[in-house]
């Protein structure tokens, strides 16, 4: 039947299982707000700023397991979902970007926020085919179906697919079937499967095997599979910044955070290990600081979509359910492992900070002690993030996100109410709770999206730890530029004053000590709706951050 692009294009999400498409609404992007207006089953959600609706789509996508979407207009609209995909990019998460853009017919004309790359302008395709995994420019109706399988295929293999949208394509009707959605590719190397599970086994009778395991088991939705496989080899097991939520603090074998936020059990299970064994990570810097040495002893190989960085027997691999599950069923065969108890995790020693507020670890162990199974959790960069992915105690069955891709500072408040979409009901009913950590110069950024998830009333809340800096560029400027100066120094201000006089019908706190945070924290968790608390902190505390231990402090 003959409709609108953008109706075939609403329809094809819903078809997806995509329920909320995020933006910002604008002339060469309202025709597809248009055609959400009238689908039963997606919802548009307007965003305040197209970074984080970028970030929005992303944290959807990472909390369903599924494709996130996110809508633009031309111009400046567009050029603001560039660090947002960007990130996306980096940490292969599958979104797919709808950018409006000016008439076809008036493309190198003049025409206003013309990206054609005609005449003087700049090529939006150019721009965006950087940061994506398929960008093509829609000149025909007629050519969408298939322009939109190719865009979807390829996000749906990690990251970023872009359709740019000229207006009048948008409005041109099409005869096209209904959009059929692609099955998941499952692809595997199954040669790089057996060495590694040779390699295993040659391990496994000369010495310990150490697990380290990357988002992808979550994404994959493999943390039970990882269970098992751990057991099976009687590995320890670390996990990623990014994944904390893949193997829980009090599963057997569990020795820590890898890398520049990460524990001292760990690098040791990693330097006594016969082989270690990367599953779901590609092992970046922020994930290796610190285990570059213990590194080299053991045999290094790794099971995952992407090859790691460090060398070693590698795998590749689409699903980790499917092949973690395969690796336990044949080495369990022959060695069924005994649970081996967690190990006590040493907090980094990090120098006793002595200015204003709470410290970092008292304001996570608070919330460690309040925060119900399920809840999730999305942290920003920076000094509060580096405390959070140190000290938190995810509890079972919520999910971790930390922006390590490009570390876009305020990404986790889009993020985090993309995943608060999805995510808000419980199974079997009852409210999810979403908690977004960050630093106020984070929230100054992009914190004033808290703004849709009080038009939405979604169970987010948005805890903030205001120094009144940029705290990590303050450290920086101390330990290496001799502390003769400081750009990074703000102006004090109250944040939760200053969102509770905007949003009046939001519960906004501003505790003072230990007490009466553990006190506004479990009041908030009893709220159904979102509620926002700062908390004053001392900028010059040094947070657990390996680089900043260890570095020799320069003076002027």
């Amino acid at each position: 039947m003959p409709s609108r692009t953008v109706d075939y294009l609403v329809r094809a999400v819903a078809e997806l299982g995509v329920r909320h498409v995020f933006g910002v609404d604008g002339a060469n992007i309202e025709d597809l707000y248009d055609a959400l207006f009238d689908a039963p089953n997606v919802t548009g959600v307007v965003a305040k700023h197209e970074f984080s609706a970028a970030a929005m789509a992303d944290g959807y996508a990472r909390s369903t397991a599924g494709l996130g979407v996110v809508a633009a207009t031309s111009g400046g609209g567009a050029m603001n979902l560039v660090a947002g995909l960007a990130e996306s990019f980096a940490s292969r998460v599958p979104v797919l970007a709808l950018v409006g853009q000016a008439p076809t017919g008036l493309a190198g004309k003049g025409a206003f926020q013309d990206s054609s790359g005609l005449a003087g302008t700049f090529d939006a395709a150019r721009l965006f085919d950087q940061i994506s995994y398929y960008c093509t420019r829609v000149t025909h109706a007629a050519d969408l179906p298939a322009q939109l399988d190719r865009a979807v295929r390829a996000a749906l293999r990690g990251g970023p697919a872009v359709l740019l949208l000229p207006k009048d394509v948008q409005e041109a009707v099409i005869a096209a079937e209904s959009f059929r959605p692609p099955r998941p590719e499952f692809r595997s190397d199954t040669a790089g499967l057996a060495r590694v599970r040779a390699e295993l086994r040659a391990a496994r009778a000369c010495g310990k095997i150490t697990i380290i395991a990357g988002d992808q088991v979550a994404r994959d939705d493999a943390r039970a599979q990882l269970c098992r496989l751990a057991a099976v080899l009687e590995a320890a097991v670390g996990v990623a910044p990014d994944a904390k939520d893949v193997y829980d603090h009090d599963e057997p074998g569990f020795c820590g955070v890898a890398g520049s936020m990460g524990h001292p059990e760990l690098v040791d299970a990693v330097r006594g290990s016969a082989l270690c064994l990367l599953i779901g990570t590609r092992l970046p810097i922020t994930a290796r600081t610190g285990l570059d040495e213990a590194l080299t002893h053991p045999v290094l190989a790794g099971i995952g979509a992407e090859r790691p960085y460090p060398d070693g027997q590698y795998a590749m691999t689409t699903d980790l359910a499917v092949t973690l599950a395969a690796l336990a069923d044949d080495l369990g065969a022959d060695h069924p492992g005994p649970a081996a108890p967690p190990r006590p995790l040493t907090p980094l020693p990090v120098p006793a900070a002595d200015g204003p507020g709470l410290r970092y670890r008292d304001i996570v162990e608070i919330l460690n002690a309040a925060l119900e199974p399920g809840t999730d959790v999305f942290a920003d960069a920076g000094n509060t993030g580096a405390a959070v992915v140190h000290h938190l105690r995810l509890p079972r069955g919520g999910r971790f996100v930390v922006a390590l891709g490009m570390g876009g500072m305020g990404y986790a408040f889009g993020a985090g109410i993309g995943s608060a979409f999805a995510r808000r009901h419980r199974p079997g009913g009852g409210m999810r709770r979403t908690f977004v950590i960050a630093g106020d110069g984070a929230f100054y950024m992009h914190g004033m999206e808290i703004h849709t998830a009080l038009e939405y009333e979604l169970p987010v809340t948005f805890v903030v730890c205001n120094n009144n800096a940029h705290a990590m560029c303050v450290t920086r400027e101390q330990l290496y530029y001799g502390d003769r100066y400081s750009f990074n120094r703000f102006r004090p201000a109250h944040p939760g004053a200053g969102v509770a006089a905007m949003f009046p019908e939001l519960p906004a706190y501003s505790p003072g000590g230990a007490g009466e945070l553990a006190a506004v924290v479990q009041r908030c968790i009893e709220d159904t709706g979102p509620s926002f608390i700062s908390i004053d902190c001392d900028p010059d505390e040094i947070p657990p951050f390996i680089p900043f231990l260890s570095a020799p402090r320069r003076h002027s």
